[in-house]
């Protein structure tokens, strides 16, 4: 998939690239579904290139990529099949230390290696303690990559030995480029609901699409519109969800509810404006939360209903 938006960005990496000394650690920075993981790919390739020698195809020696990995045996299997899989919840320190290990050694093809941590806000308190070691005193000709989707996640001491790089959230109509070029098969009213819940990021879009997450978005408006007194329509919300759902799913759904409330500030009257602000407030705090913790699946949809409920206004709070 190729993403707008990073003109500006590249012109930001290749000046660094060219310079005399070239900054250790980058953190890209930006909303979930902005590219930037394929930039940071793309990016560390063009790092670890060697003038006059062909580059491999597919993995690169050179290119290490940190991420979560398969939860189980099971979720490995699929990984290896190449099917979806879900992931543990955080980067193990023991990710780090292999990944240290390695750094102990000269790269495989040339004088550089790059090092892409995706997400970093993963890292758990070890992996990041682990990691700030070697920002502080990094190897010769290593570079690191940090993706983060919430940097204020991140401690505050990596993040200040990072050159940042933002990533901006494209316009509707960008982002309604890429639903009718990468989902051609969703309909009018579904691409312009994925337009809006998805907040200028084409990642959510294709997410709200291949979720088929119109139903949901057309319940958490109502009620947050009207509220939910008598619990029918969060019951209504559970289901939609569905009763074990994925990791990823849930990613989505709490992406959606938070897209939701800040799409009705803009037009919600002026008296209910700080309990939507609340609850929406509320819900970065979760889904913040729920990565790192062990949720009861239904019991986080309910909790998500009921935020959604209270942004209703003050009859409805005591009801959340």
């Amino acid at each position: 998939m190729i993403y707008a938006g990073h003109d500006a960005l590249w012109t930001q990496w290749r000046e660094g690239l060219r310079g005399a000394r070239m900054h250790h650690a980058w953190l890209l920075a930006g909303k979930k579904g902005l590219g930037k993981m394929a930039f940071a790919m793309a990016a560390a390739r063009e790092l670890v290139a060697v003038p006059g020698v062909p580059q491999l195809d597919g993995q690169h020696p050179d290119v290490l990529v940190l991420t979560a990995l398969p939860k189980d045996e099971k979720e490995e299997k699929k990984r290896d099949a190449g099917e979806p899989y879900e992931t543990k919840r955080n980067i193990a320190v023991e990710q780090i230390r292999a990944v240290q290990r390695r750094l102990t050694t000269r790269p495989t093809l040339g004088s550089r290696r790059a090092v892409i941590i995706d997400p970093a806000d993963d890292l758990e308190k070890g992996s990041a303690n682990a990691l700030l070691k070697s920002l502080e005193e990094p190897p010769a000709g290593t570079l690191f990559l940090l993706v983060a989707h919430r940097p204020a996640r991140l401690l505050p001491t990596i993040r200040s030995r990072c050159r940042v790089l933002r990533f901006p959230t494209l316009p509707d109509e960008e982002v309604d480029r890429v639903l009718g070029r990468e989902a051609p098969e969703a309909d009018a009213a579904t691409r312009a609901a994925a337009v809006l819940a998805a907040g200028g990021s084409p990642g959510a879009a294709l997410a709200f699409v291949s979720q088929d997450l119109a139903r949901l978005d057309a319940l958490m408006r109502q009620i947050v519109r009207e509220g939910d007194a008598h619990f029918a329509l969060r019951g209504r919300l559970a289901a939609e969800i569905g009763t074990r759902p994925d990791r990823e799913r849930i990613a989505a759904v709490l992406d959606l509810a938070r897209s939701t409330l800040a799409g009705m500030t803009t037009d919600a009257p002026r008296e209910r404006l700080p309990a939507i602000v609340e609850a929406h407030a509320d819900l970065v705090a979760l889904a913040g939360q729920a990565p790192t913790y062990n949720f009861d699946p239904g019991l986080l949809v309910m909790q998500i209903g009921g935020l959604l409920a209270s942004a209703a206004g003050a009859s409805s709070h005591a009801d959340a």
